[in-house]
């Protein structure tokens, strides 16, 4: 896939296997490379706009969420004041989702949730305030849950699949994502926090 990659670098076939290659697990050196070689009149694409903003070492978006305070928490911020911030999308009626928030609950949370320089976002795609807080009447979560009703900040990151989790760096820079629930990927997760925090 990399050596087609390379030798599409000026085909809108070599994003599209990037996208892929991303998603499936590729190496972050490589595809870094491969998509600072893909040609630029493919910026227009919505698959070029969510690589660019997902690939790691890409800058953080500026986004604005309400709390459940209804006071707006502008992630930018966060960053600023240098801490390492986690997004996390996922549904209700995602089955992996279910999976991840629950090891989110049990092992992420408890261990990382006081830290001064760790905040974790937790945005449910196409989900209500409303139907966040009845959803956790069940669940128990204790961490917060953000709402997304009409995919606008999961539009800026991805067109489909959940869950996603995207780690960003104190600098505002994403260090890592990963896409879809497995035991093997969620530790990398946390190796990756413990190394950091």
């Amino acid at each position: 896939m990399v050596d087609f990659m390379y030798a599409n670098i000026d085909s809108v076939l070599s994003l599209n296997a990037l996208t892929s290659y991303i998603n499936l697990g590729g190496d972050d050196a490589v595809a870094c490379d491969i998509f600072s070689k893909i040609d630029r009149r493919f910026a227009v694409l919505k698959s070029y706009k969510n690589l660019k903003t997902t690939i790691v070492g890409a800058e953080l978006i500026d986004l604005a969420l309400p709390n459940a305070e209804g006071e707006i928490i502008r992630v930018s911020d966060l960053c600023k004041s240098g801490k390492w911030v986690i997004i996390d999308f996922w549904a209700t009626w995602c089955g992996p989702c279910q999976k991840e928030l629950a090891e989110v609950q049990s092992t992420l949370w408890p261990k990382y949730k006081d830290n001064k320089d760790f905040v974790m976002l937790v945005i449910g795609r196409e989900h209500t305030d409303a139907e966040l807080q009845k959803y956790n009447e069940r669940k128990k979560f204790t961490f917060p849950l953000y709402p997304d009703p009409k995919r606008e900040v999961f539009s800026l990151f991805a067109e489909q699949s959940i869950p996603r989790v995207y780690l960003f760096g104190k600098d505002g820079k994403l260090i890592h994502s990963s896409i879809g629930y497995t035991e093997e990927e969620f530790q990398k997760l946390m190796d990756i926090l413990k190394s950091i925090l």
